[in-house]
């Protein structure tokens, strides 16, 4: 059984910030990434990033309780020193 969460952020450059998170995992672990989607393959789960027309869509999935929260806490802290400049932050559902 996989688990997911996922956030929405409202920002007018999703491109950038699914370019910035890609860019940023693509030395350590596999990624693909255009600018409207982003697969991260992390070891403990998976992340997808989709621009919408009112922003950026964030997903992880994890195949347990303790891996979907370390990717929340990985893909949030990560994502959050990038968007400084526009204060967002991300809240998972």
């Amino acid at each position: 059984m996989t688990l997911s969460a996922t956030a929405h952020v409202s920002t007018a450059t999703p491109a950038r910030y699914i370019g910035r998170l890609c860019k940023h995992f693509a030395h350590k672990i596999p990624v693909s990434f255009d600018e409207r989607q982003g697969r991260i393959e992390f070891e403990f789960g998976l992340a997808l990033l989709a621009a919408e027309h009112d922003g950026l869509r964030l997903s992880v999935q994890g195949a347990d309780q303790a891996q979907l929260d370390r990717l929340k806490q990985v893909v949030a802290s990560h994502f959050e020193r990038f968007a400084w400049q526009e204060a967002l932050a991300l809240d998972w559902r």
